[in-house]
């Protein structure tokens, strides 16, 4: 259960009311190139935010200001939507972060990342990944998250990859969903009727 009190539109200060208007706006948004991929943020029945954004809107400006670098992260990068997926998985399996992963899954899959890859992080076994790209990015991102730093023999593979560029992306994008995780595990925000995630 939640840590948090659900924030409904009539529950909210002023500050955060016009936080709420403009995070609903920002995330209605969606590129005609990802619109298969991804969906407009909804209120819920009862006009609150679920995720995350319940608990940034306790933070309205910084709410704001996430909710914003994540679009730009998602919808404005360099990498191609199933590399930013990929990176999005392995980092929501790392934090075993339940929302996260039960929304990003989906995501993936319609992205282009194959269900096999997306099963074998979901159980923490090692995927198959016959994409140079993907093999790359999943390497970089694992040894990341997992010791910190990553070899020089990865960074190159990465550049070869996606390039500086994606690099600096596939970074930020994980600082990003790392604060994403940790605001989901601190305020035990679960994904609504399932817990696709084993310790």
């Amino acid at each position: 259960m939640s840590r948090l009190a659900t924030l409904t539109p009539e529950k909210m200060s002023e500050i955060q009311r016009r936080a709420y208007d403009e995070i609903v706006a920002l995330r209605a948004r969606v590129p005609e190139s990802h619109q298969g991929i991804y969906q407009p943020l909804k209120p819920q029945s009862d006009g609150s935010l679920s995720g995350p954004f319940n608990a940034w809107l306790r933070s309205p400006e910084i709410g704001t200001l996430l909710v914003a670098l994540g679009g730009a992260l998602r919808f404005r990068s360099s990498l191609a939507p199933r590399l930013v997926e990929l990176a999005i998985l392995v980092a929501a399996r790392e934090w075993t972060a339940q929302y996260e992963w039960a929304a990003h899954a989906r995501f993936a899959a319609r992205a282009g990342v194959a269900p096999e890859v997306i099963e074998a992080i979901r159980t923490r076994r090692e995927p198959r990944l016959p994409k140079a790209d993907e093999a790359a990015v999943y390497a970089f991102v694992r040894e990341l998250l997992r010791t910190h730093a990553v070899s020089d023999e990865t960074y190159q593979e990465a550049v070869v990859r996606v390039g500086e560029q994606g690099v600096v992306e596939l970074i930020a994008l994980l600082g990003f969903y790392t604060t994403v995780s940790m605001a989901l595990n601190t305020f035990r925000i679960e994904a609504p009727g399932e817990r696709p995630l084993e310790p």
